[in-house]
């Protein structure tokens, strides 16, 4: 209810936006987006044309605007960066947290990300530069650099007062602990702050067991330990243990959605990047890069069944027709066998399980399922042939025990590569959800009609 309710807002609010203007009523515009949360502005400005999007930046203050421009989607964002003059990106851009800067300029070219960080304060500019160069997808991609640290040496009183100056306009939850040189040493919660005596050294309040991250840790990482610890900020370590940043609870969710839109991705055979811009043609190159070689792959399966024909018209023909039905449902059985893995990889659910623990589970689940198809396949198969067999035709029952058997054989090899191929994938470095892709599956149906054919003209002749 309270969903349908937002949305039927927003509805109404680019209602409004599009009449105010329609009519080019600037002071009303700028009185009605004042008004507003930037995420829900950010929607509007991704559903209206360029020159509305000009109007509405127009109206907005930039504090405001720098946000609306962090939260639209890539496409957008792109196109923002046509409209926006450059003095005027670069004033909207420093109104940008550093870690939101940082992902934000890294979507531009070198030349202009260059230009952009000499027109900011130096201390300003090498915090960005130091965040860019950290992978996207790693915890220092990730990490807000603002933090509050005390040494271990300080009072109640002395960390309280530290809080109070600073000027970071950040929800903190606790005070991280450091030695002289910077290296970490746990945190101590604001709650305790305000519960003990001003005098009370930090020291004596750290928890030593806090969990921490390396800034080279990845992502999804990152995310199973929030979940897993039911964490709200985590502080982030370099190489030599000294604080450099932290992570948050509402960095994570970010990461998460990213995570499984990127998987998604993947498993439809395509790639993000045709995000970047709203052209059809960037985004028909994207998934065409994928679907040539499955046009490959499809030929192969079509050599595959030219290959085993055979002087035995009936068989071959019979044999052809059962040719979708092996390569949808046993594709399909290494599809669902593959999905559960990546899905449990991805979130750590599987992580620390041994490969033949994940083995034992799913060949029984595969066993199952390719004996209820070998035997649903095989009655299919002997209505076909009590229907259309000619007199000289080989004994029914010995094409459909070939039928049976093939299907079966085909579902469990297919089975077992959506097991493997994912901890194969993940071993090497390559995103699992690739092996649920359109790639890995016109490979799985050449191998499963190659085996179909085989047993089903050995076995029949």
């Amino acid at each position: 209810m309270a969903e349908e309710k937002e949305r039927l807002q927003r509805q109404i609010l680019l209602q409004q936006v599009e009449i105010l203007l329609e009519g080019e009523d600037k002071a009303d515009l700028k009185d009605l987006l004042g008004e507003q949360r930037s995420s829900d502005i950010a929607e509007v400005v991704e559903l209206v044309d360029n020159e509305q999007r000009r109007a509405i930046f127009d109206a907005l203050e930039e504090p405001i605007a720098a946000e609306v421009l962090e939260k639209v989607d890539e496409a957008t964002r792109a196109e923002l960066f046509e409209i926006l003059q450059d003095e005027e990106l670069k004033s909207i851009i420093s109104h940008l947290d550093a870690d939101d800067a940082a992902d934000v300029l890294q979507e531009l070219p070198p030349e202009e990300i260059a230009e952009i960080l000499k027109s900011m304060p130096p201390a300003e500019s090498e915090e960005i530069k130091d965040l860019m160069s950290y992978s996207e997808d790693s915890a220092g991609g990730i990490m807000d650099p603002a933090v509050i640290s005390v040494t271990e040496g300080a009072t109640v009183a002395e960390a309280v007062n530290k809080i109070r100056a600073a000027e970071i306009d950040e929800d903190f939850y606790s005070v991280f602990v450091v030695d002289g040189t910077g290296r970490f040493l746990g945190d101590v919660r604001i709650r305790l702050l305000l519960t003990r005596p001003e005098k009370t050294k930090i020291r004596t309040l750290i928890d030593p067991d806090t969990i921490c991250v390396t800034d080279d840790a990845d992502q999804e990482e990152v995310r199973n330990i929030f979940r897993n610890n039911d964490l709200i900020v985590v502080p982030v370590l370099d190489k030599d243990q000294k604080l450099i940043g932290r992570i948050t609870a509402d960095r994570i969710i970010e990461v998460a959605e990213e995570e499984a839109t990127e998987d998604l991705y993947a498993m439809a055979g395509t790639d993000p990047d045709e995000l970047d811009t709203v052209s059809v043609f960037h985004a028909a190159r994207v998934r065409m890069t994928w679907l040539l070689p499955c046009l490959l792959g499809t030929a192969v399966t079509a050599l595959v069944l030219t290959f085993f024909k055979t002087h035995n018209q009936f068989v071959y023909v019979a044999a052809v027709a059962f040719v979708p039905m092996i390569a949808a449902i046993s594709g399909n059985a290494g599809l669902q066998t593959s999905a559960i893995v990546v899905a449990g990889l991805a979130t750590g659910h599987l992580a620390a399980l041994k490969l033949s623990q994940v083995f034992s589970r799913e060949v029984r689940i595969a066993l199952l399922v390719a004996l209820s198809c070998g035997l649903l396949g095989g009655v299919a198969c002997a209505l076909l042939i009590y229907l259309k067999a000619p007199e000289n035709a080989v004994e029914p029952m010995q094409l459909v025990f070939a039928f049976g058997t093939a299907m079966f054989s085909a579902i469990m090899v297919a089975t077992t590569l959506g097991l493997f191929l994912p901890f194969l994938f993940r071993r090497i470095g390559i995103d699992p959800a690739i092996s649920s892709g359109p790639l890995v599956t016109t490979a799985n149906d050449s191998i499963s009609v190659a085996i179909y054919m085989t047993l089903a003209v050995l076995l029949a002749v």
